[in-house]
């Protein structure tokens, strides 16, 4: 079952998180010499079946960053069929995923379907009996993992860690704006939701960025990990290296390993939603 009200509970969260807020100084990161800013346009994503085992009914996935197959930290975008439904399942490692297209379920292979619409987030801990079904004329979804490799397993080894699922529909986003987190710029109208977050410094965390129809500005990090993907809308990206601009349609990345200064403009018809997972603070101006 998906439970709509633990977004509710995020509000005792992230007022937790918004008077540790209230005493970061203002942010102001010193921009290295050699920018590590870096774009992945969606065009450029190569695709690949995530479970060749299943054939031709194996959803699609693309890589973003890092890389699946390895230990290292990997965010991939996962394409589904309409109609698409996985049989009960196990992964060897904890994922978090954010709805972009189409609607999604993913549940305890006895739980009813509660569709996810885009925009919404949802965590499945390892080792945890699950299904994963689609619903639209085109589904995707962000999938991210702190470590690979990431596989499929059998469902007799699945065993409950202590781990607990986070699903939390796009409704039910707590969205702060700059009266409520100094993390935003009053003059930009943009706004943050936190997802997973933890107070102690340089911990990553998991955010989504909302910037209104019209935006041009910029969002200082100064984290050494910046992962951020196009959810909803284009925008245009200023590369520092070479001033060059970017457009950056759904399931477009950008992203940096160091203090970083990202120039944006929201060229869609309405707002733009930004995922973004980062061990850093964030500044919107």
């Amino acid at each position: 079952m998906i439970y709509k009200f633990l977004g509710l509970l995020l509000i005792f969260a992230v007022f937790g998180c918004n008077n540790q807020n209230k005493q970061i100084k203002k942010h102001n990161p010193e921009i290295n010499k050699e920018a590590t800013n870096k774009v992945v346009l969606s065009s450029e994503i190569v695709w690949e079946k995530l479970n060749p085992a299943r054939g031709d009914k194996s959803p699609q996935a693309g890589t973003i960053w890092g890389n699946r197959n390895a230990n290292v930290a990997t965010g991939f975008l996962a394409k589904f069929v309409d109609g698409f439904s996985s049989p009960p399942h196990i992964h060897n490692v904890t994922y978090r995923a954010v709805v972009i297209k189409g609607t999604i379920h993913n549940d305890d292979p006895k739980a009813e379907n509660m569709w996810m619409s885009k925009g919404s987030f949802w965590t499945q801990p390892k080792e945890a009996l699950h299904v994963t079904s689609a619903k639209g004329a085109e589904n995707m979804a962000l999938v991210e993992i702190n470590k690979g490799p990431y596989l499929v397993k059998s469902i007799e080894e699945a065993f409950d860690n202590g781990e607990r699922p986070v699903n939390i529909d796009a409704s039910n986003l707590v969205w702060l704006d700059s009266d409520l987190t100094n993390w935003v710029n009053q003059k930009s109208n943009a706004q943050i939701s936190f997802l997973l977050n933890n107070k102690e410094a340089n911990t990553l965390k998991s955010l989504f960025i909302k910037l209104p129809k019209g935006y041009l500005g910029k969002i200082y990090t100064d984290g050494t990990v910046l992962h951020s993907v196009v959810v909803q809308g284009e925008l245009v990206y200023t590369m520092p290296q070479n001033k060059k601009e970017k457009i950056l349609d759904v399931g477009s990345y950008f992203g940096a390993t160091s203090k970083a200064i990202h120039n944006i403009k929201n060229t869609s018809k309405n707002e733009v939603l930004l995922y973004v997972r980062t061990n850093g603070k964030i500044k919107v101006d």
